[in-house]
């Protein structure tokens, strides 16, 4: 139920963003990456876990150096970025 949860959440924003027309502009994607990319140090602190901290910073390191990267060279990286995130949601 979660994935499709997930799923459902990730195409509605999708959608809006092109309705409303927030995917015109180069940084949208690149910024979504790095907001999804801090939740998990979020969840880690709110968790209270200093190892889950430790664990979770180095896959937000990778998505927000996919996100910057993406931005300033290809939109690909961007675009492998967020579909890395969610693989890495459905192992997590």
């Amino acid at each position: 139920m979660e994935y499709a949860i997930g799923v459902i959440l990730a195409s509605a924003v999708g959608m809006f963003a092109t309705v409303i027309g927030f995917d015109q502009e180069r940084s949208f994607y690149p910024v979504v990456l790095i907001v999804i990319a801090t939740y998990y140090l979020i969840f880690a602190a709110m968790a209270q876990s200093t190892d889950a901290l430790l664990a979770e910073a180095l896959p937000m390191l990778l998505f927000i150096a996919l996100a910057g990267i993406g931005f300033r060279r290809t939109p690909w990286l961007v675009v492998a970025g967020l579909a890395f995130h969610g693989v890495f949601d459905f192992f997590h």
